[in-house]
């Protein structure tokens, strides 16, 4: 059988699950199989609530995940990548499964990332001018008196204790 692409990414193909009963279900290996995720990582994920509504245990204990579980994991791994952790997007999967369209909430998130990001950056730039700064007063041989008082003499100023 042939599918494209797009129907892939729209979701689940009945007719590639199973018997008629479990038609609309699949199992883990078939999630995981479509979507790149581990299968430790999915059963994680429902473990911690990501895939509540998506996720159903059959008579025999099998995890059986209807069609929008594709659609969760694809927003869990783009949302992650762009460094939102798991309990910030399980709050705004909370928010879509009320019914609501969580962008607001998204864009909020991704807006404190950027100003941590730029903080960091300044941190960065911060410790790469005192670094540049240790480097181009490096002495080879420090004088006898400072090597007696310091482990290293270059990172050390003469009084330091500690």
């Amino acid at each position: 059988m042939e599918h494209s692409l797009r129907h892939r990414q729209a979701g689940f193909r009945p007719e590639l699950t199973g018997s008629p009963a479990t038609s609309k279900l699949l199992k883990i290996g078939s999630v995981a199989a479509r979507t790149g995720l581990p299968v430790k990582t999915i059963r994680y994920y429902e473990e911690i609530g990501l895939l509540t509504p998506a996720v159903e245990r059959s008579e025999s204990g099998y995890r059986l995940f209807d069609g929008q579980v594709l659609n969760r994991l694809a927003f869990i791994k783009r949302a992650q990548s762009l460094g939102l952790s798991l309990s910030e997007i399980k709050e705004i999967l909370n928010v879509h499964d009320k019914g609501d369209l969580p962008c607001g909430e998204v864009k909020q998130r991704l807006q404190a990332k950027l100003e941590a990001i730029a903080e960091q950056i300044e941190a960065l730039q911060t410790l790469k001018a005192e670094l540049q700064g240790v480097l181009s007063g490096w002495q080879e041989q420090p004088p006898a008196e400072r090597i007696a008082r310091t482990i290293c003499p270059n990172i050390q100023c003469g009084n330091d204790q500690g």
